[in-house]
């Protein structure tokens, strides 16, 4: 039950994430390289704690989910190795370039050079979370849902 419940929070709250990245990353590149004159500090905020929460539904997920299984025969099957390694790993590395994108822009999203940096963090971070992400036309088993 309660496996189900963050299940379906982990995979539903994949939609809400995704479209906080590109609104933010549209905000960011308009004030980087459109040079408008709007506040992209609480967007970026907003996008940093959406992922943290993502973060910390998946690490439970991760200990209690029936796909992750701790043996090594699991290395040699290319769905089991994927939850057990693949997707943890890509996303705590995103999840650190997004922290330390934010941490380091924070003080600078007034100006055009400190979104210009914040962009790029931002992006880098969703390229790796898209790559990340359990596709169904990527992995089997997996749901839009």
């Amino acid at each position: 039950m309660l496996y189900t419940i963050l299940l379906k929070s982990h995979s539903g709250l994949r939609w809400l994430l995704l479209f906080m990245f590109i609104a933010t990353l549209v905000q960011l590149g308009r004030k980087a390289f459109g040079k408008a004159d709007i506040s992209v500090k609480s967007i970026s905020l907003f996008t940093l704690i959406v992922t943290h929460i993502q973060f910390l539904i998946g690490l439970v997920l991760y200990f209690i989910s029936p796909k992750v299984v701790f043996d090594a025969a699991s290395m040699k099957d290319s769905i089991l190795r994927f939850y057990l390694v693949e997707h943890i790993s890509l996303m705590i590395i995103a999840i650190i370039i997004l922290t330390i994108g934010y941490s380091k822009s924070k003080q600078y999203f007034s100006v055009p050079k400190g979104a210009k940096k914040a962009f790029y963090y931002y992006l880098t971070s969703l390229v790796l979370i898209l790559i990340s992400i359990p596709w169904p036309f990527r992995i089997p088993i997996a749901d839009w849902f």
